[in-house]
């Protein structure tokens, strides 16, 4: 059966014919639209991201994080070309409207024209952080992206250079829509619609949460943005100003990075699972069928009983057998107390033991890290909207929420504790030291990685480890100064981990290597790759004397620290 067997990150639909999805699996499916019966699969080499159909419904344009876009036939999905310029993921391609003519957004900084056979046709350089979205303007040879360094840019085809350089304001902003018309439609981080029309600018508060897509069906004049606050709204845009015309919460397994609008009134929408689920704006009726869950892991912990495991499905495994369920996709387990602390996309922190709900934020949660202080247990969880949530284990067993620390204005990626420091790193490159004693804040550096930094790790004595996109190993001293090295991974680091003594540094990347530096001997000792579906998180586990690896492929793999 053709399925996906990890999240879908991207999904798009031609009319009522077809939809097409991909996935962080590297596979992209044709679906009839229909029927919902898969039609074709092909692969990239890497995580598929965002997918698109030309506007005669005839290809489709898929973006992949293994530095590639590539052109296939509908339905059977033939590969016809490689779009193969790019230095780094690209997050997403586009169709020209009426020529044949592909744009392509990468993380490299730069925005792509490619023709159908795959050859290079204009390079526009700019940016100075990852362009994240692009859009063709209505029956125009002109170019709109938008990047993490807080501009959108207007290029044109014909002269190949920059039109216009609008400034959000430095805030994010990860998509955006343009109207036949014209308009800009952005969505930042700060949950903002922004509307850029020809003399002026107007900015709407939309969601509690970052706006991660927004989506145009310029000919019914409505407009979608999707928010980590795992609400939907439908906005009419007739009058240039979106009105609000729904809101609805997003199931469970919605991950609300990608909608289409498909045939009649309905859309679709990425899910965590194997298949995408639909709902009709008309009726506001979601598809209550099923969505198959997949088995990719996100974390593990070794424990005395048997490894624990949590990934997609939100289903606790230890050694195979499942022992709760969260109904949520988590990204984390941190021991506190005997709670075993994790959470993900519905902003809920759960004790995986059993599957109870121990507290509710408004972002999703990333990491977790557990310490002592005054004699108490504590953890602190890292969200998607900068927060640490700090917890502390009361005398009768429970986790109780004392207050959040503002860590970062951007997403927390990993937090990590050492000596008596917390510290954390973010989306935006960001890196923040607390004290542990008074929970004060000890230092942020703004520009502490070249690129998204992913994982940190603690090393013992004040001293930690981060891993970024920028595929380098920093070894930071209790002073905050870093020793930055280089490592053997040609693709994003996603996880760092220490051994026990704080000697051996395990660092895991999206491409399936795991890499193991030696501090005292400032050498890398070993380089190994158990599987091509990418390591999602390393935990040292002391019984073994081995890092414990978990795969998007839904295994664990050991691997001795010499």
């Amino acid at each position: 059966m053709i399925q996906h067997r990890g999240p879908i990150s991207g999904i798009a639909a031609w009319q009522g014919a077809y939809v097409a999805t991909a996935g962080y699996d590297n596979q992209v499916i044709c679906w009839d639209q229909q029927t919902g019966t898969a039609l074709a699969r092909s692969f990239h080499d890497h995580l598929a991201n965002q997918c698109a159909f030309s506007p005669d419904g005839r290809h489709l344009v898929t973006s992949s994080s293994d530095y590639t876009a590539r052109l296939w036939t509908v339905p059977d999905l033939r590969l016809v070309a490689v779009l193969a310029d790019q230095e780094d993921d690209v997050e997403m391609s586009v169709f020209h409207p009426s020529k044949e003519l592909i744009a392509t957004a990468s993380r490299d900084h730069r925005v792509r024209v490619y023709d159908f056979t795959g050859a290079l046709v204009a390079r526009f350089a700019g940016h100075t952080a990852d362009v994240i979205s692009v859009e063709w303007a209505r029956d125009s040879d002109e170019l709109i992206s938008s990047s993490d360094d807080g501009t959108i840019k207007r290029w044109s085809l014909e002269t190949g250079g920059l039109i216009a350089d609008l400034d959000m304001d430095g805030i994010e902003t990860d998509t955006i829509a343009i109207s036949s018309g014209g308009t800009i439609f952005a969505g930042n981080d700060e949950g903002q619609i922004i509307v850029v029309g020809p003399t002026e600018r107007t900015v709407l508060p939309a969601h509690e949460a970052g706006i991660k897509r927004l989506v145009l069906d310029d000919a019914r004049n409505l407009l979608v943005s999707l928010s980590y606050d795992r609400t939907m709204q439908l906005w009419d845009v007739a009058s240039g100003v979106p009105e609000r015309r729904d809101t609805t919460a997003l199931p469970d397994d919605v991950w609300p990075r990608s909608c289409a609008f498909a045939g009649g009134s309905r859309l679709v929408f990425a899910t965590f699972g194997a298949g995408y689920r639909g709902y009709d704006y008309e009726g506001r009726t979601w598809d209550t069928a099923e969505v198959p869950p997949t088995q990719g892991v996100n974390a593990v912990l070794p424990t005395a009983s048997g490894a624990l495991t949590i990934g997609d499905a939100g289903i606790v495994h230890r050694e195979g057998e499942t022992v709760a369920e969260t109904g949520s996709l988590c990204n984390f387990l941190t021991p506190l107390g005997g709670l075993v602390l994790s959470g993900g996309q519905l902003g809920k922190v759960f004790d995986a033991l059993t599957g109870r709900e121990l507290h509710q934020h408004r972002s999703p949660l990333n990491c977790g890290a557990a310490f002592e202080r005054d004699g108490a247990s504590y953890a602190v969880v890292g969200a998607y909207t900068g927060e640490g949530l700090l917890l502390r284990l009361t005398g009768a067993g429970e986790a109780e929420h004392v207050e959040d620390l503002p860590l970062h204005t951007n997403a927390v990626k990993g937090v990590a504790v050492s000596g008596d420091l917390i510290f954390s790193v973010a989306a935006d490159a960001s890196a923040t030291w607390y004290r542990i004693s008074d929970l004060t804040k000890v230092a942020t550096i703004e520009d502490a990685h070249d690129r998204i930094a992913n994982g940190c790790a603690g090393l013992g004595d004040g001293w930690f480890a981060s891993v970024s996109r920028d595929l380098k190993l920093r070894i930071w001293d209790p002073e905050q100064r870093a020793e930055v090295l280089d490592t053997p991974h040609t693709h994003s680091i996603k996880c760092v981990a220490a051994s026990g003594d704080g000697r051996v540094v395990a660092s895991g990347s999206y491409n399936g290597r795991i890499a193991l530096y030696d501090r005292t001997t400032g050498e890398w000792t070993a380089v190994i790759r158990p599987t091509t579906a990418g390591i999602s998180s390393l935990t040292w586990d002391e019984e073994r004397k081995a890092f414990a690896a978990s795969s998007y492929d839904g295994r664990v793999y050991y691997t001795p620290s010499v």
